[in-house]
């Protein structure tokens, strides 16, 4: 019943529901198990008296994984060590995510989580305009530490200096260094390890410690032809500013030659993202060749997982091996996923060419345009 509740989430939430299952299942796949665990109710319901006097509490959450967070950074915690929620939140709030909970008003809230989804209207100014955000100056823009460093300034208020500055940068494993520092070679491989290496604010480089890198809101880069657009603003708007400054400064600066080498490759790269030949496409195993994408021209919806893959397929100079343009090296396969696919499945029988089974459900395929544009006309 309902006035069990309480007792039930006392119980589920404890590490004992984790032992008893464990007790009769230990397998990767639990399923039956999950409610046939004895429920001692009178005891949980002591537990849960002492813990909830005033019964459950409505949602509420500092963690910035979580689907409820508030979205401020100041209150943003997590228990991964070595990462700053703080400082994840402020990039993110820059360059224009906006948390589930700040979109929702009818999302069940505690009055304190709520008040504090209100309060991100103070931030709302602060976003760039376009979710592209150079790191080093570009086109005009400020540094991006500086603008990283007004959003936090903002959200802690009075209580904003540079030693606590300091604190959020020693808390992400850079004490004694800056914030630039920080967003140049610490925020992307926390970013993923924070979201589970799903990253949806992207690190775009050229490979050169000096060179070109960028933050790139990949919610507005994944969207369909605006996501197009978007890059190509990247590819030759942003990143042809930083190539034509180089080029004028050649006769002066002895490292502008090697850095044009970078960033002209990176600039090539980013054009045959576009393009979308392969093995720079995207592929989604669960939509018939007539609706795969053609060049850049991702679907939101098919998640990261799959539309990152181009971005991790070219090889740039410098940048890690298998991380494409991307700073850092995601945790993503694309091998195959767990399960069978059913027989009217469009990729079904694939696994075959893989030496695989016909069910397997392949993701580390290819498509040439042309194969893609043909499935178009038939």
């Amino acid at each position: 019943s309902i006035a069990d509740l309480p007792a039930l989430w006392a119980y589920m939430s404890s590490d004992t529901y984790h032992d008893d299952v464990r007790a009769i299942d230990k397998s990767l796949k639990v399923r039956g198990p999950l409610i046939r665990i004895p429920f001692d109710v009178a005891h949980w319901q002591k537990v849960a008296a002492e813990k909830y006097p005033n019964g459950l509490p409505k949602p509420y959450s500092d963690d910035p994984t979580q689907w409820i967070f508030h979205g401020r950074p100041e209150a943003a915690e997590t228990n991964e060590d070595g990462i700053s929620a703080p400082l994840q939140v402020a990039v993110a709030r820059l360059l224009g995510y906006r948390w589930p909970a700040e979109l929702d008003d009818e999302m069940e809230l505690s009055d304190e989580a709520r008040a504090l989804v209100r309060r991100c209207d103070e931030l709302l100014d602060l976003v760039d305009d376009d979710g592209i955000v150079g790191i080093p100056p570009v086109r005009g823009e400020l540094v991006a530490a500086d603008r990283v460093r007004e959003v936090l300034a903002r959200a802690y208020g009075d209580e904003w200096s540079p030693v606590k500055e300091g604190q959020l940068l020693a808390d992400a494993g850079f004490a004694n260094k800056t914030l630039d520092q920080w967003l140049r070679d610490g925020f992307f491989k926390q970013h993923c390890k924070l979201f589970q290496n799903r990253p949806f604010i992207w690190h775009i480089w050229d490979g050169h410690k000096t060179g070109f890198q960028a933050l790139v809101n990949y919610h507005r880069l994944a969207d369909g032809e605006q996501g197009y657009k978007l890059l190509q603003t990247l590819a030759f708007t942003y990143l042809g500013d930083w190539i034509r400054g180089l080029e004028a400064a050649q006769g002066s600066d002895g490292t502008a030659e090697t850095r044009l080498i970078h960033a002209r490759a990176l600039q090539k790269n980013l054009h045959n993202l576009l393009d979308g030949q392969s093995p720079h496409d995207i592929f989604i195993r669960w939509k018939p060749r007539e609706a795969q994408p053609i060049g850049w021209r991702p679907d939101l919806n098919d998640g990261v997982r799959m539309n990152i893959r181009p971005f991790m397929t070219v090889e740039q100079p410098g940048a890690k091996k298998g991380s494409g343009v991307l700073r850092e090296k995601p945790n993503i396969r694309w091998g195959k996923d767990r399960g069978k696919d059913v027989e009217s499945a469009p990729w079904y029988n694939l696994g075959l060419k893989y030496g695989a089974n016909p069910w397997d459900r392949i993701n580390d395929h290819h498509l040439t345009l042309e194969e893609k544009q043909k499935g178009r006309k038939t």
